[in-house]
């Protein structure tokens, strides 16, 4: 692992050939004693699992008939993810378990993110509650929630005069 290309933005660089000082954070370490690592960790008052903090993309839409959920929940497993409907309160948490690293191992890059995470939605009237349905594919979360009938619009047919018209009355 001698020549591994990093490219971020418009630049590349070839972090495997710099000697290890050239690490900013190593170098802020060394000379000062300082590392705004383990500072960030201090405030924010866990270990390095913290990442970038874990915040899903979530859709949501209405159609005719329910209220559609999709949520990017890459790495997630079903036991890991919990969703409640509570009154007209939708609250969708989980959590994705940071990975094990090894003492050893050297990070050129380290952008994906763990933690946990909660999101609620409060929903419009007329949700069945009895018919919800949820599925975890693919790291994608789908969620239907029914409207119940009576809220579901229904057309109404309007009627004229117009065949009436040219009928005398006796």
């Amino acid at each position: 692992m001698s020549d591994l290309p990093v490219r971020r933005g418009s630049g590349t660089s070839s972090l495997g050939r710099w000697p290890r000082t050239a690490d900013p954070f190593e170098q802020m370490r060394e000379l000062m004693g300082f590392d705004p690592l383990e500072q960030m960790e201090r405030l924010m008052g866990s270990d390095r699992s913290w990442g970038l903090s874990f915040n899903p993309a979530f859709e949501v839409k209405e159609t005719k008939d329910s209220y559609i959920f999709k949520a990017d929940l890459p790495g997630i497993r079903d036991e890991d993810l919990e969703i409640s409907l509570t009154g007209d309160r939708l609250t969708i948490s989980g959590k994705r378990e940071n990975e094990k690293k090894e003492e050893s191992d050297r990070f050129y890059a380290y952008e994906r993110s763990f933690g946990s995470f909660s999101r609620s939605f409060t929903l419009p009237e007329g949700v069945d509650a009895e018919h919800c349905s949820a599925d975890l594919k693919d790291g994608v979360l789908n969620l239907r929630l029914p409207k119940v009938p009576e809220v579901q619009p229904k057309r109404i047919q309007v009627s004229g005069g117009s065949q009436d018209k040219g009928k005398v009355k006796a």
